[in-house]
């Protein structure tokens, strides 16, 4: 999600083509105010020395990116003629009219086969599984994990651990490994600290926090086809994980109850934490040693397999979407045609955008090109995703208001917790008329 979750950022795009007047060629699309929209930036100035065509990326804070879009979106105003969202935008884009339909488009240029299954999936595609597509996959994204390399590879922290726990101290192929770890590292006396975890309940990242144990302990947040939540939200494998995540943050730094993507890197850059988990898209500062001065200590690894040895993430990222009150939707889809292109994907990689070409993702290049490459790549073809319907946002809401009171205050049980969820949501989905 953050999908980031994720808030937002205004990425405005102007495209002139040659010989065309200014006023008939622009193109503005909104985004997120991060590193990514540099990156798109950087990348459609080659597309006007190319084309011709004059390329301006706007940018708004992602606080208010949300709120700024829909309320254009509302307005049905023009101001905007595409806007990279989040996943969970897909519902309310489309079934509010605010979206262009790209099903034909994807069809003209095979796009489904062209990027990774799951961006199609979860950026795109609306309602799931039929075949309706509304937006192109632009920034692949997903939770993973920083690691701090040389307390791992110290010879006596490694000694201690197998003294300890019976095996080597090494990166986590399991969460049962992490939390060992997690306790291992945990010395408050030092002010060193085993694991950093999102907490943060403004949007999605606890959300997305939880989803990296639910998803790998197989549990599920429900039936996206039947609504169906009961038994799902609140199975045993859904309570089993939502106790394990809990178990993590007795492990984290002291006042970690409201940390998102900079608490997550701080844990790193200021020697905080053995592990911290994050969104790739903000991880190459990670590498920076002018942002991080433990850059050439900081190992990168994907989510770890939960107890029946399932393996997945939550996904993160964007797709660029065509707004149906543009009136430039003609140099829009001129614009995505030249994005799609393998060229054009390997460029943005190169650039630090998280392609979703399943080709650039699998090459060599690619996955050898920085210290986190190889783990994004093993993490975008196994992802799960939030909700993506229009009522997505009440549905966060009542996540973040049941599941943080318990995550952070040690409130109740987490059988208590899930199963006052699962009322929350089924509330939500009657009074929608989807059950």
């Amino acid at each position: 999600m953050l999908k980031q979750t994720c808030y937002g950022l205004l990425a405005g795009v102007v495209l002139t083509l040659a010989g065309t007047p200014a006023s008939a060629a622009e193109l503005t699309i909104f985004w997120a105010e991060w590193d990514p929209a540099n990156y798109l930036q950087e990348l459609v100035t080659e597309y006007e020395r190319q084309t011709g065509v004059k390329v301006t990326v706007e940018t708004t804070a992602w606080p208010g990116f949300q709120t700024k879009a829909f309320a254009e979106f509302n307005a049905r105003g023009d101001a905007y003629d595409m806007v990279v969202g989040d996943s969970q935008w897909l519902g309310a884009g489309s079934t509010g009219g605010h979206y262009v339909d790209l099903t034909d488009f994807f069809a003209k240029h095979d796009i489904a086969e062209l990027m990774a299954p799951a961006t199609v999936k979860f950026y795109s595609e609306y309602p799931g599984d039929s075949g309706r597509y509304w937006a192109v996959p632009l920034e692949g994204d997903a939770i993973g994990w920083a690691y701090r390399k040389d307390w791992f590879e110290d010879p006596k922290e490694m000694a201690d651990f197998r003294a300890k726990y019976g095996y080597d101290l090494a990166v986590p192929n399991t969460f049962k490994e992490m939390r060992d770890i997690a306790e291992f590292f945990y010395r408050p006396d030092q002010k060193r600290y085993g694991i950093a975890i999102y907490t943060d309940n403004s949007y999605d990242g606890l959300v997305g926090g939880f989803e990296s144990v639910l998803f790998s302990y197989g549990g599920e947040l429900g039936d996206y086809a039947t609504y169906e939540v009961d038994g799902f939200i609140n199975s045993d494998r859904a309570v089993a994980a939502l106790e394990f995540y809990r178990e993590l943050y007795k492990f984290t730094p002291p006042g970690w109850a409201n940390a998102n993507f900079g608490e997550e890197n701080l844990a790193i850059t200021e020697s905080l934490a053995a592990m911290s988990m994050n969104y790739f898209a903000f991880f190459p500062s990670l590498t920076n040693e002018a942002s991080n001065r433990n850059a050439t200590n900081t190992g990168f690894f994907a989510n770890p397999a939960g107890p029946q040895g399932d393996q997945f993430a939550p996904l993160g990222g964007q797709g660029i979407s065509i707004i149906s009150y543009s009136q430039k939707q003609d140099e829009a889809l001129k614009f995505l045609e030249w994005f799609i292109k393998d060229e054009t994907q390997k460029r943005w990689a190169e650039l630090g955008g998280y392609t979703c070409s399943a080709a650039v993702l699998k090459s060599d290049a690619f996955q050898n090109a920085t210290p986190y490459n190889r783990a994004f790549y093993e993490t975008m073809f196994k992802v799960k995703d939030f909700w993506a319907v229009p009522e997505y946002a009440e549905l966060l809401q009542q996540f973040n208001q049941r599941v943080y009171p318990y995550v952070t205050g040690d409130q109740g049980t987490a059988r208590e917790t899930l199963d006052a969820l699962a009322a929350d949501w089924n509330a939500t989905f009657k009074k929608y008329g989807r059950q």
